[in-house]
């Protein structure tokens, strides 16, 4: 199931957490026992009824927290909701409001979109900003991480699922209102696993839902118009420009 949507309050906590324990592992012990001792002498100072562990450790982030200077919860929000206002606006990733992606997919805020691809960090993004859940389905680990390191940076993370496959291989386990593929993740598939891939997608996908496919990345070809048209026959299709030079195949599954 898609994960619940953490309140900001949730996300300024977790960003803390991250931030001091990201400290912790990047100082030597030496510098964390002289953190100690300064929590000791501080709540020492404040005639604590008792030390306990717990009330130690606190005061320890305590400390850490000022040293890093991190923010106020106040000052945090305002920044974080400037920046996810910038992320809802297509401009910022270099796209118009007429793109057959802008127009089919991030309108539909309610909706699950599945994402695999050259674009998946730009378009997981976008998407989760809206509001979407979104699968990023990527064959690379590292692809995985950069998408949802760029998601956490934004507390849009819980919007995001990452799964680590090929199309070849993916099962969804939800349905999907849209699906979103660059010509890349197709790479590497044989006829055969692409009409694979295809039907399972389809099938996944609920009556109404869209598909755009980016059959052009980098000049080079995975997928061409005409077996996609094969490919989704009994859908409506359309072939739009896209801001890069190359097309974008969209389908519209029907509604029974």
């Amino acid at each position: 199931m898609p994960q619940t949507t953490r309140s900001l309050r949730h996300e300024y906590e977790i960003y803390v957490e991250r931030e001091i324990e990201a400290y912790k592992e990047s100082v030597p012990r030496s510098v964390l026992l002289g953190i100690g001792d300064e929590a000791v002498r501080a709540l020492t100072a404040q005639a604590q009824l008792a030390l306990t562990e717990m009330i130690l450790w606190e005061e320890v982030d305590r400390i850490i927290s000022r040293r890093l200077a991190i923010p106020t919860y106040t000052s945090w929000r305002r920044r974080r909701l400037r920046r996810l206002a910038a992320y809802r606006r297509p401009e910022h990733w270099g796209l118009t409001a007429d793109v057959a992606f802008v127009r089919e997919v991030a309108n539909r805020n309610d909706g699950h979109v599945l994402l695999s691809g050259a674009d998946t960090e730009r378009c997981a993004l976008y998407l989760a900003a809206h509001g979407c859940e979104v699968t990023a389905v990527e064959a690379q680990e590292e692809d995985i991480e950069r998408v949802m390191a760029a998601a956490e940076a934004v507390g849009i993370g819980s919007r995001v699922r990452p799964r680590l496959a090929g199309l070849a291989e993916y099962a969804p386990d939800l349905p999907f209102t849209a699906v979103v593929c660059s010509s890349t993740a197709f790479s590497g598939l044989s006829s055969e696993e692409r009409a694979r891939a295809i039907a399972v997608l389809q099938s996944a996908t609920l009556d109404g839902g869209v598909h755009l496919v980016e059959t052009i990345i980098a000049g080079k070809t995975a997928v061409t118009l005409e077996e996609l048209t094969s490919r989704y026959a009994g859908w409506r299709v359309a072939v739009e420009p896209d801001t890069r030079g190359g097309h974008t195949f969209v389908a519209w599954k029907a509604i029974a």
